[in-house]
């Protein structure tokens, strides 16, 4: 992929210095198999207020922000998430215009440790996410590390040998963050808010199917973004998309699921099956087209 050289957007907030937060009570750190599919891609800002507000009892301060004197590799890294969130606000700015409406981009918190956030205390075990009442996406950076690692995305490479973003997987990172991205775009867009109010109404099962939706089309989004920033920028390289798509393979519920428990329970999907999410990525990014990302009107 493609990166250097670009815009980087200047709504990041580097929290990383301080650990962004402390947090009492229980680790959940110790449901990191439990809450795998969290750690990829996002999650749902209610269940994630929800979970930490149990394990952060004894509530939370704000510390020092921002890194006094960060490494080089800390420094791509930043740069790296500003590049593609950049991308990601000249993409839907114009997307927006084109429909006659003003985009506001999403500010961008990198973080570690913990956070607090306008949806709660969040932990880095719950991955990357965004919260709609703040609108800002959060993501505890340490997390591409451990994304290369337990995701295998640079294969057989020795991981020391490797450069932070000069490696394969950068385009994986970036759908990471396209993704959340894309739950900015539905929440400008009211959908999470129709969503939301509807879950509140819905049974358990039928709740998590909506949940699905939401996520799917965030995948369709992120693909209509890579379609779009390549028609200008030409980002993407041999084995990009094929990296994203396996990316998107490893984190379906029925993947996780079946790597954790042995067995899958449909009904408790909340993002989408492997074969879901390859799909809705692909038809984002095969058409470029935001219409053709209805999932909540279409068979999946």
């Amino acid at each position: 992929m493609r990166w250097k050289g670009r815009r980087v957007s200047e709504n990041l907030e580097d929290r990383r210095g301080g650990g962004g937060a402390k947090a009492g009570g229980i680790s959940i750190l110790g449901l990191v198999v439990a809450f795998v599919a969290w750690k990829f891609f996002g999650v749902d800002p209610q269940m994630a207020y929800q979970a930490t507000k149990q394990v952060t009892s004894g509530g939370a301060q704000q510390q020092a922000t921002g890194l006094t004197n960060p490494t080089p590799e800390q420094q791509e890294i930043a740069t790296f998430v500003g590049t593609v969130l950049a991308d990601t606000e000249d993409t839907w700015t114009q997307i927006f215009k084109q429909q006659g409406v003003q985009y506001t981009p999403p500010k961008l918190v990198m973080f570690s440790g913990a956070v607090n956030s306008g949806c709660g205390t969040a932990q880095s075990a719950m991955g990357p996410f965004y919260c709609p009442a703040d609108q800002k996406v959060y993501v505890d950076t340490d997390f591409f590390k451990e994304m290369r690692t337990q995701m295998d995305i640079s294969g057989e490479q020795n991981q020391s040998e490797l450069s932070s973003q000069d490696a394969a997987g950068d385009f994986a990172q970036a759908y990471v963050i396209a993704h959340e991205v894309g739950h900015h775009v539905q929440n400008l867009l009211g959908i999470s808010d129709q969503v939301q109010k509807a879950r509140q109404q819905a049974s358990e099962v039928q709740g998590n199917a909506m949940s699905v939706r939401l996520e799917l089309q965030a995948d369709c989004l992120a693909g209509v973004w890579a379609k779009d920033n390549h028609q200008r920028t030409q980002f993407l390289e041999k084995g990009d998309v094929e990296e994203a798509m396996d990316a998107a393979n490893k984190i379906g519920d029925d993947y996780l699921q079946k790597k954790a428990r042995g067995h899958v329970v449909p009904d408790s999907f909340t993002h989408g099956t492997s074969a879901q999410r390859m799909t809705w990525f692909n038809k984002g990014l095969t058409t470029g087209d935001i219409n053709q990302c209805d999932t909540f009107n279409s068979s999946l």
